[in-house]
């Protein structure tokens, strides 16, 4: 096991992390045993200086003349992620996309269990969506102290995202996946948003495009 540096890490860097783990994921896959720096950096569109400067934030990788062994940098980053963590997580709206996300979305192979969802309409209370319990939004302030889950997906409506993240702050709950296409906030400390903007990605498609 690596050793850690005790250090700030740009939020640049911690981005490029997850890419660097799905493609060592497929490598590995795939049955490769080592991958030099500048491979890698070719299948990925960076610099080889960049990988090397990236990994060295977390301690020291791979060995001159031979590279990385694509088994131990994967299981090493996935550490560094969180994938052997299993995070516990909620979804909160299970309308199509709510749903779309626990049917398809893989949540164990990035280090969560998913325990349940919730939703306002009372017609979805007692059902299940992919073997997962749907329960009444009621039913939160009963849930989230007794399972106590560290991470809740938003995807219901803008106008009620804030308000809804800043109940389950009160909850405890100190990670937030936000769908709602809204920027949200929070004074309380060791709160976390991840806001996921749809717009924002077909928007840089449409530069790339335009500009091609």
């Amino acid at each position: 096991m690596y050793t850690m540096k005790k250090q700030n890490v740009s939020d640049a860097v911690i981005r490029r992390l997850p890419r660097y783990y799905r493609y060592l994921d497929d490598l590995h896959l795939k049955g490769s045993i080592r991958i030099s720096s500048s491979v890698l950096g070719e299948k990925m569109g960076i610099t080889a200086s960049q990988i090397r400067q990236d990994l060295s934030c977390f301690g020291e990788f791979g060995q001159q003349g031979y590279g990385y062994n694509v088994d131990e940098l994967r299981r090493e980053i996935g550490r560094i992620l969180g994938v052997d963590k299993s995070h516990r997580i909620i979804v909160v709206g299970v309308g199509n996309l709510g749903r779309a996300l626990i049917q398809n979305f893989h949540f164990n192979d990035a280090g969560f269990l998913l325990e349940a969802a919730f939703d306002v309409s009372p017609d979805l209370a007692g059902a299940e969506v992919a073997g997962v319990p749907v329960l009444n939004v009621t039913e939160l302030e009963r849930f989230v102290p007794a399972h106590k889950p560290d991470v809740a997906v938003l995807t219901l409506p803008q106008s009620a995202a804030q308000q809804m993240a800043d109940r389950l702050i009160g909850l405890g709950v100190r990670g937030f996946w936000n769908f709602t296409n809204v920027e949200l906030s929070s004074q309380a400390e060791n709160v976390r948003f991840e806001d996921v903007h749809f717009a924002d990605s077909l928007l840089t498609l449409s530069y790339r495009i335009t500009e091609r």
